[in-house]
């Protein structure tokens, strides 16, 4: 699985309209200006995360996008399906099932699928809201044994 550019900037851009949310509507240019974004590149991912129903927009002289539920209320997994389309670490598995000739004699695949399965309950259980409050303990789980102290928090 490799998250592309325009996955990760759509995270990016949910994450700072979540710190932003109590500012009413944010505008492009705010954005852009504070995650370092191109504005075309930025117009391209608001509106699949408009169209996906993940934001609210408003236009005019104090206009913009703001998100449509609470920061708790979105998984980074929604976020990233939606840019993404699959998350699916190898092709024969995608989200209608698996898509292989050879599925039913393939060794590999409880692998490919366990594999699927873990990416997914992943990236389900973390939210905007744990993002944005550095929940390092919650980020990193059980996938970090030698993360440090700084690993004590939240």
């Amino acid at each position: 699985m490799m998250v592309s550019t325009k996955g990760r900037y759509a995270l990016t851009v949910m994450v700072d309209l979540a710190r932003n949310c109590g500012d009413g509507y944010v505008s492009l240019s705010d954005i852009a200006e504070r995650e370092n974004l191109s504005m075309k590149y930025l117009e391209s991912i608001i509106s699949i995360l408009n169209k996906g129903g993940m934001l609210n927009s408003l236009r005019g002289k104090n206009g913009g996008y703001r998100l449509a539920r609470e920061p708790r209320d979105y998984n980074i997994n929604e976020i990233l399906l939606l840019t993404e389309g699959t998350l699916a670490p190898v092709n024969c598995i995608m989200q209608d099932g698996v898509q292989c000739d050879k599925a039913a004699t393939c060794s590999t695949l409880p692998l490919w699928a366990g594999l699927d399965k873990a990416i997914e309950n992943y990236l389900s259980a973390i939210t905007l809201e744990d993002i944005i409050e550095g929940n390092r303990k919650k980020l990193l789980g059980d996938y970090c044994e030698s993360c440090g102290p700084a690993d004590s928090g939240n």
